[in-house]
């Protein structure tokens, strides 16, 4: 599943603030169970909005880990507050298959 999130960086943060804390808060988290990995983007034209998407073998694996998250992780997300407001998109199921056009690979963790 991809569990999907809008990230919007408040005047004087940059993406790269954000992205530091992130990828300290992603290898943590990256080793709970079902983990299958993260990415981060900016939005074409609007360098102060991010999409973020984590996927995981499956909701029930994402919940557990959000159910009893690593405190540093609870600390580095507590640390981002003031700098940023985070919309959740929504969760989504993986498909059990892609159709790819030939000559493209898939995304790791997209299928």
């Amino acid at each position: 599943m991809h569990f999907i999130f809008e990230v919007h960086l408040k005047p004087g943060y940059t993406a790269q603030q954000y992205a530091n804390a992130w990828l300290q808060a992603s290898q943590i988290i990256q080793r709970a169970p079902g983990a299958m990995g993260t990415r981060l983007h900016r939005k074409i034209g609007d360098p102060d909005t991010l999409l973020a998407i984590a996927t995981w073998q499956s909701k029930a694996l994402r919940d557990a880990m959000e159910g009893s998250p690593a405190e540093e992780v609870v600390a580095i997300i507590a640390s981002q507050a003031p700098f940023v407001d985070i919309h959740l998109i929504g969760e989504y199921e993986s498909p059990e298959w892609s159709v790819i056009p030939p000559g493209q690979q898939s995304p790791p963790g997209w299928g």
